[in-house]
Protein backbone atom coordinates (compact mmCIF):
# COMPACT_ATOMS: atom_id res chain seq x y z
CA UNK A 1 0.00 0.00 0.00
CA UNK A 2 1.23 3.52 -0.81
CA UNK A 3 -1.55 5.59 0.77
CA UNK A 4 -3.46 5.00 4.00
CA UNK A 5 -6.53 6.92 5.14
CA UNK A 6 -7.58 6.51 8.78
CA UNK A 7 -11.20 7.23 9.76
CA UNK A 8 -11.99 7.06 13.49
CA UNK A 9 -15.59 6.07 14.19
CA UNK A 10 -17.29 6.59 17.54
CA UNK A 11 -21.01 5.74 17.48
CA UNK A 12 -21.28 6.42 13.74
CA UNK A 13 -23.36 3.36 12.78
CA UNK A 14 -25.97 5.43 10.92
CA UNK A 15 -23.33 7.34 8.96
CA UNK A 16 -21.30 4.32 7.86
CA UNK A 17 -23.35 3.21 4.80
CA UNK A 18 -22.99 6.61 3.09
CA UNK A 19 -19.43 7.02 4.32
CA UNK A 20 -18.39 3.75 2.71
CA UNK A 21 -20.11 4.68 -0.55
CA UNK A 22 -18.02 7.86 -0.64
CA UNK A 23 -14.92 5.77 0.06
CA UNK A 24 -15.39 3.91 -3.25
CA UNK A 25 -13.82 6.72 -5.28
CA UNK A 26 -10.86 6.86 -2.90
CA UNK A 27 -10.37 3.11 -3.24
CA UNK A 28 -10.38 3.40 -7.04
CA UNK A 29 -6.89 4.92 -6.85
CA UNK A 30 -4.25 2.15 -6.94
CA UNK A 31 -2.39 1.57 -3.70
CA UNK A 32 -4.95 3.04 -1.31
CA UNK A 33 -6.14 1.43 1.90
CA UNK A 34 -8.79 2.79 4.26
CA UNK A 35 -8.78 1.83 7.93
CA UNK A 36 -11.96 2.48 9.88
CA UNK A 37 -11.29 2.52 13.60
CA UNK A 38 -14.21 1.50 15.78
CA UNK A 39 -13.08 3.69 18.66
CA UNK A 40 -14.92 2.08 21.56
CA UNK A 41 -18.39 2.61 20.09
CA UNK A 42 -21.42 1.69 22.18
CA UNK A 43 -23.88 1.56 19.26
CA UNK A 44 -23.97 -0.88 16.32
CA UNK A 45 -20.82 0.42 14.62
CA UNK A 46 -19.01 -2.91 14.98
CA UNK A 47 -21.92 -4.89 13.48
CA UNK A 48 -22.41 -2.47 10.60
CA UNK A 49 -18.72 -2.60 9.71
CA UNK A 50 -18.72 -6.39 9.81
CA UNK A 51 -21.72 -6.48 7.47
CA UNK A 52 -20.59 -3.86 4.94
CA UNK A 53 -16.80 -4.10 4.71
CA UNK A 54 -16.77 -7.32 2.61
CA UNK A 55 -18.25 -5.21 -0.22
CA UNK A 56 -15.40 -2.67 -0.09
CA UNK A 57 -12.10 -4.19 -1.12
CA UNK A 58 -9.28 -2.10 0.33
CA UNK A 59 -11.21 -1.19 3.48
CA UNK A 60 -10.58 -2.83 6.82
CA UNK A 61 -11.47 -2.07 10.42
CA UNK A 62 -9.89 -2.37 13.82
CA UNK A 63 -11.85 -2.46 17.05
CA UNK A 64 -10.88 -0.67 20.25
CA UNK A 65 -12.77 -1.91 23.29
CA UNK A 66 -12.65 1.33 25.28
CA UNK A 67 -12.64 4.87 23.93
CA UNK A 68 -9.51 6.56 25.22
CA UNK A 69 -9.88 9.62 23.02
CA UNK A 70 -10.22 10.80 19.43
CA UNK A 71 -6.45 10.96 18.99
CA UNK A 72 -5.93 7.51 20.46
CA UNK A 73 -8.19 5.96 17.83
CA UNK A 74 -6.31 7.71 15.04
CA UNK A 75 -2.94 6.64 16.43
CA UNK A 76 -4.08 3.01 16.60
CA UNK A 77 -5.13 3.22 12.97
CA UNK A 78 -1.84 4.81 11.92
CA UNK A 79 0.13 2.03 13.62
CA UNK A 80 -1.85 -0.56 11.63
CA UNK A 81 -1.36 1.26 8.31
CA UNK A 82 0.89 0.21 5.44
CA UNK A 83 1.11 3.42 3.43
CA UNK A 84 4.01 5.75 2.72
CA UNK A 85 1.57 8.68 2.81
CA UNK A 86 -0.84 8.71 5.75
CA UNK A 87 -3.82 10.78 6.72
CA UNK A 88 -7.07 10.95 8.60
CA UNK A 89 -10.52 12.48 8.32
CA UNK A 90 -13.85 12.27 10.16
CA UNK A 91 -16.63 9.69 9.89
CA UNK A 92 -19.53 12.04 10.68
CA UNK A 93 -20.07 13.11 7.03
CA UNK A 94 -19.13 16.70 7.78
CA UNK A 95 -16.07 16.05 5.64
CA UNK A 96 -15.78 13.92 2.51
CA UNK A 97 -13.17 11.12 2.33
CA UNK A 98 -12.76 11.99 -1.35
CA UNK A 99 -10.86 15.11 -0.21
CA UNK A 100 -7.99 12.72 0.52
CA UNK A 101 -7.43 12.30 -3.24
CA UNK A 102 -6.98 16.04 -3.71
CA UNK A 103 -4.46 16.11 -0.90
CA UNK A 104 -2.32 13.42 -2.54
CA UNK A 105 -1.58 15.76 -5.43
CA UNK A 106 0.59 17.94 -3.17
CA UNK A 107 2.93 15.04 -2.38
CA UNK A 108 3.41 14.38 -6.08
CA UNK A 109 4.29 18.06 -6.53
CA UNK A 110 6.38 18.85 -3.44
CA UNK A 111 7.63 15.52 -2.09
CA UNK A 112 7.16 14.07 1.38
CA UNK A 113 8.42 16.83 3.67
CA UNK A 114 5.09 18.61 3.75
CA UNK A 115 1.89 18.69 5.80
CA UNK A 116 -1.38 18.78 3.90
CA UNK A 117 -4.57 20.03 5.51
CA UNK A 118 -8.00 21.05 4.35
CA UNK A 119 -9.30 24.59 4.74
CA UNK A 120 -12.97 24.50 5.65
CA UNK A 121 -15.77 26.49 4.05
CA UNK A 122 -19.54 26.30 4.48
CA UNK A 123 -19.44 26.62 8.27
CA UNK A 124 -21.69 28.75 10.48
CA UNK A 125 -20.51 32.18 11.60
CA UNK A 126 -20.23 31.18 15.31
CA UNK A 127 -17.98 28.25 14.35
CA UNK A 128 -15.86 30.47 12.09
CA UNK A 129 -15.54 33.04 14.88
CA UNK A 130 -14.56 30.32 17.37
CA UNK A 131 -11.92 28.92 15.00
CA UNK A 132 -10.47 32.36 14.29
CA UNK A 133 -10.18 33.08 18.00
CA UNK A 134 -8.40 29.80 18.69
CA UNK A 135 -6.10 30.33 15.70
CA UNK A 136 -5.04 33.78 16.90
CA UNK A 137 -4.43 32.46 20.43
CA UNK A 138 -2.37 29.46 19.28
CA UNK A 139 -0.34 31.55 16.82
CA UNK A 140 0.50 34.08 19.53
CA UNK A 141 1.29 31.51 22.23
CA UNK A 142 3.33 29.13 20.08
CA UNK A 143 4.87 31.81 17.84
CA UNK A 144 3.84 29.99 14.70
CA UNK A 145 1.17 31.17 12.28
CA UNK A 146 -1.57 28.55 12.53
CA UNK A 147 -5.15 28.64 11.31
CA UNK A 148 -8.11 26.27 11.04
CA UNK A 149 -6.13 23.80 13.12
CA UNK A 150 -8.79 21.08 13.25
CA UNK A 151 -9.60 21.08 9.53
CA UNK A 152 -9.49 17.73 7.74
CA UNK A 153 -8.03 15.84 6.07
CA UNK A 154 -4.65 15.92 7.77
CA UNK A 155 -1.95 14.21 5.65
CA UNK A 156 1.77 13.54 6.03
CA UNK A 157 4.54 11.04 5.32
CA UNK A 158 5.29 7.89 7.28
CA UNK A 159 8.75 9.24 8.14
CA UNK A 160 7.11 12.26 9.79
CA UNK A 161 4.79 9.96 11.74
CA UNK A 162 7.78 7.96 12.99
CA UNK A 163 9.26 11.14 14.46
CA UNK A 164 6.34 11.77 16.85
CA UNK A 165 7.08 11.46 20.56
CA UNK A 166 4.21 11.13 23.05
CA UNK A 167 1.40 12.45 20.83
CA UNK A 168 -1.82 13.31 22.73
CA UNK A 169 -4.81 10.99 22.82
CA UNK A 170 -7.51 13.66 22.47
CA UNK A 171 -8.46 16.37 19.94
CA UNK A 172 -5.11 18.06 20.62
CA UNK A 173 -3.58 15.60 18.15
CA UNK A 174 -4.44 18.01 15.31
CA UNK A 175 -2.59 20.81 17.10
CA UNK A 176 0.38 18.55 17.91
CA UNK A 177 0.87 17.49 14.30
CA UNK A 178 0.37 20.97 12.86
CA UNK A 179 2.81 22.56 15.32
CA UNK A 180 5.43 19.84 14.90
CA UNK A 181 5.33 20.24 11.11
CA UNK A 182 5.82 23.99 11.48
CA UNK A 183 8.76 23.44 13.83
CA UNK A 184 10.34 21.18 11.22
CA UNK A 185 9.90 23.94 8.62
CA UNK A 186 7.63 21.74 6.51
CA UNK A 187 5.67 23.38 3.76
CA UNK A 188 2.02 23.42 4.89
CA UNK A 189 -0.29 22.96 1.91
CA UNK A 190 -3.95 23.90 2.30
CA UNK A 191 -6.86 23.35 -0.05
CA UNK A 192 -10.58 24.19 0.31
CA UNK A 193 -12.89 21.47 1.63
CA UNK A 194 -16.61 21.75 2.16
CA UNK A 195 -17.75 21.30 5.75
CA UNK A 196 -21.33 20.01 5.89
CA UNK A 197 -23.78 19.44 8.70
CA UNK A 198 -23.57 16.17 10.57
CA UNK A 199 -26.14 13.72 9.18
CA UNK A 200 -26.65 11.54 12.27
CA UNK A 201 -25.58 11.66 15.89
CA UNK A 202 -24.07 14.53 17.83
CA UNK A 203 -20.58 15.92 18.14
CA UNK A 204 -18.41 14.72 21.00
CA UNK A 205 -17.41 18.29 21.82
CA UNK A 206 -19.10 20.89 19.59
CA UNK A 207 -22.57 20.73 21.15
CA UNK A 208 -22.92 24.17 22.74
CA UNK A 209 -20.80 26.95 24.18
CA UNK A 210 -20.30 24.99 27.39
CA UNK A 211 -18.69 22.14 25.47
CA UNK A 212 -16.64 24.67 23.49
CA UNK A 213 -15.45 26.18 26.76
CA UNK A 214 -14.29 22.77 27.97
CA UNK A 215 -12.56 22.22 24.65
CA UNK A 216 -10.79 25.57 25.04
CA UNK A 217 -9.57 24.67 28.53
CA UNK A 218 -8.16 21.33 27.35
CA UNK A 219 -6.55 22.93 24.31
CA UNK A 220 -4.99 25.75 26.32
CA UNK A 221 -3.61 23.28 28.87
CA UNK A 222 -2.02 21.19 26.13
CA UNK A 223 -0.73 24.29 24.32
CA UNK A 224 1.11 25.33 27.47
CA UNK A 225 2.68 21.88 27.65
CA UNK A 226 3.83 22.23 24.06
CA UNK A 227 5.32 25.63 24.78
CA UNK A 228 7.14 24.43 27.89
CA UNK A 229 8.43 21.20 26.38
CA UNK A 230 9.21 22.87 23.04
CA UNK A 231 8.65 19.68 21.08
Amino acid sequence: MKFSLIIPCFNEANNLPLLLKRCKKVLSKPGVEIILVDNGSTDNTKKVLKKLLPFYLGCKSIHIKKNLGYGYGILCGLRESQGDILGWTHADMQTNPEDFLNGLNFFEKYGNNILVKGLRFGRTFPDIFFTMGMSVFESFLLRQIMHDINAQPTMFSRDFFKSWINPPFDFSLDLFVYYLAKRKDFKVCRFPVRFDKRLYGVSNWNVNWTSKYRFILRTVAYSLKIKNKKI
